[in-house]
């Protein structure tokens, strides 16, 4: 199935430009021609191609529906860009495809990136979306200084990981199923004391991820499959 992403189609059911050349240009489309559009808000729209533009693809709405969730609980991650910004990407990508619900980018201390394309990121995620055949695409924020991140009102349960010497229990053994979750991962040069005690003081748990030592990436995925196969269980 190729779906096509146009997130103003129910009050506007036009193709975006991008998505309106893949359609008639490479697919060679034509009027009348069904396709399958998500919006990234959770509904599946049926069109009909009514007027097939390179540019402006107009389409007739035939059948709309909502996506059944295939889970209840939020999952946010908030995580420090990597130096080598293909890292990061790798990580929007399979957060997305495996279901996260929003995505945000720490200015940190130690941070190796200040600045960070987040245009870039956004249609990566949306890719991932079509891929995976998903209706929903995942809040992804602009860069945020971690202090103001920390103190963001959340309603869930909140996490951070880090790698100092303090008792800190596994993510698997704090988190409760069914329980939003807001989960911080550093830098490679990990969260400065300063962070890690602001965070602490903001009702954020420190955790661990395992024994051994993960990429800012790898942690990050990793925590966000915990918390999925968490709840199937």
């Amino acid at each position: 199935m190729i779906l096509f992403y146009a997130p103003d189609i129910l009050t506007t059911p036009v193709l975006p430009e991008t998505e309106s050349q893949h359609c008639i240009r490479v697919l060679r489309k034509r009027e009348g021609n069904q396709i399958d559009i998500v919006d990234g808000k959770g509904h599946w729209i049926r069109a009909s191609i009514t007027e097939p533009h390179p540019k402006q693809c107009r389409v007739e709405i035939i059948e709309t529906r909502k996506a059944c969730p295939n889970r209840k609980n939020r999952i946010e991650i908030a995580l420090a860009p990597t130096k080598n910004t293909d890292r990061t990407e790798w990580f929007v990508e399979k957060a997305t495809e495996t279901g996260i619900d929003r995505i945000s980018f720490l200015r940190t201390r130690f941070s190796e990136r200040k600045e960070l394309k987040v245009d870039r990121m956004i249609k990566i995620s949306v890719s991932a979306m079509k891929q995976s055949l998903q209706a929903t695409l995942p809040d992804i924020d602009e860069m945020i200084d971690f202090g103001k991140l920390v103190t963001r009102a959340f309603n869930g349960l909140k996490f951070i990981a880090h790698c100092y010497p303090q008792e800190k229990k596994q993510l698997s053994s704090l988190y409760k199923k069914g329980e939003d979750v807001l989960i911080l991962i550093g830098p490679e040069g990990d969260f400065s004391e300063e962070e890690v005690s602001l965070a602490l003081q903001n009702g954020f748990r420190p955790i661990s991820l395992g024994e051994t030592r993960l990429r800012t990436e790898t942690a990050a995925l990793t925590a966000c499959q915990t918390i999925h196969i968490l709840n199937q269980l």
